[in-house]
């Protein structure tokens, strides 16, 4: 068993709140000097820059997890993690669908840039991905359960966009094993005030927006690496997440 330290909530630049300085690469490189080992992109109600952060990844010798953070109807947001990035993808082309036909405005919300494994500009995205989908909650999280993605709560300690701010608890019907804080300094609080996160693990990511905001190796988690690979890790990975396992 080795420890990974570990951020799954980061933010590229294809999220209009998202720093242009936050390319594949830059991500990948910046986890790599504050000591991370696995590290997950998660942009608003998009996966498009997940092919180019694999490729960012593998130069570095980082474990890649692609990622989505979706909005429901409710405007709660949650942190979606796919086993392969092919089924990212998938889910990617699904919820273009279920978002409103609102138009992106660089000038006020910023940049949506797609981009490849260079850091070269392969698109935009002309739909405002900050919006809030059509989905309501329940269905949103059985949907992403569908393509086979992990499904957590974001920044549950948070007022905006958190689910315990927009709902008051944290349903119990929802099937969450693990919930987010963005520090967990708030831990303690949030599970003597709400017992219906008894029995929950506890992930805490950065939701950076900025390079500087990615997390240091604080937050880590065992896996049995031997023999050592990538998929094997990834693999050891989506399990530790299934049986609660993370520190």
């Amino acid at each position: 068993m080795n420890k990974y330290y570990y951020d799954l909530h980061i933010h590229s630049c294809l999220s209009p709140c998202g720093d242009d300085d936050m390319t594949p690469n830059n991500i990948a490189g910046m986890s790599t000097l504050n000591g991370l080992n696995i590290v997950a992109l998660t942009d608003h109600n998009t996966a498009k820059n997940c092919p180019a952060f694999f490729e960012a990844c593998k130069k570095y010798g980082l474990i890649p997890i692609a990622g989505m953070e979706l909005s429901s109807a409710e405007d709660i947001h949650l942190v979606c993690l796919f086993p392969e990035l092919e089924q990212a993808m998938e889910f990617d082309r699904v919820i273009e669908g279920h978002l409103p036909d609102i138009a992106n405005r660089p000038d006020i919300f910023g940049n949506q840039l797609i981009l490849n494994g260079e850091d070269e500009q392969i698109g935009i995205e002309n739909k405002l991905l900050i919006t809030a989908t059509d989905l309501w909650a329940a269905d949103a999280i059985e949907l992403a359960r569908s393509y086979g993605a992990h499904v957590r709560p974001a920044h549950i300690d948070r007022t905006s966009n958190g689910m315990i701010a927009i709902l008051g608890d944290v349903p119990k019907e929802y099937r969450f094993n693990f919930v987010e804080f963005n520090d967990r300094r708030n831990t303690k609080e949030y599970f003597s005030n709400y017992p219906s996160l008894e029995g929950k693990s506890v992930i805490v990511s950065s939701d950076a927006h900025h390079l500087w905001d990615i997390a240091q190796a604080e937050n880590y988690f065992e896996l049995e690496d031997e023999p050592y690979s990538s998929a094997r890790v990834r693999q050891a990975f989506f399990e530790a997440l299934a049986e609660n396992k993370i520190l």
